[in-house]
């Protein structure tokens, strides 16, 4: 297949995400999770305790996708839920030890899988693309009226 859309960026960007997503569900099922459950991990992980809404938030998905997966998870016992003790009309949601143990075998999940994507690269070829992704990310959100995409774009200090 030749023509225009071999040229597009957009769709060589989708075609990179398919094959990224693809690749991280096969080794994710290896640990028992599937696609993004380990982002809910990564993110408790990081930031400890959260109520769902910020956590929805920090995901930039809707309070009830979030609600399914934490019930997955809980399920699996890798998360727990329990009042806010400032507010018990509020659900905070913490990392069980296992849900802790999980997440630290994710961190090299991650890694191997963008050395397999980025291996013929070196290392100003991936801060090069770093650095233009997050442009990208940050253009597509002020054009979509998303704030936060900013915050997902991290700040453009890396020398190119």
């Amino acid at each position: 297949m030749t023509g225009k859309s071999d040229k597009s960026i957009g769709r060589l960007l989708v075609l990179a995400s398919r094959l990224h997503r693809a690749r991280i569900g096969e080794k994710l099922q290896a640990l028992g999770l599937f696609p993004g459950q380990e982002q809910v991990l990564e993110v408790l992980a990081q930031d400890g305790a959260m109520p769902m809404g910020e956590l929805a938030s920090r995901l930039s998905v809707r309070p009830p996708t979030v609600s399914k997966t934490i019930a997955r998870l809980s399920a699996q016992g890798l998360v727990q839920r329990s009042a806010d003790g400032d507010d018990a009309r509020l659900v905070k949601v913490a990392l069980t030890e296992e849900g802790e143990r999980r997440t630290q075998a994710l961190s090299g999940l991650v890694e191997e899988i963008e050395d397999e994507m980025l291996g013929d690269f070196d290392g100003k070829e991936r801060k090069r693309l770093r650095k233009l992704l997050r442009k990208a990310v940050k253009a597509l959100g002020k054009a979509n009226g998303r704030a936060s995409a900013e915050d997902e774009a991290e700040p453009e200090d890396e020398d190119v």
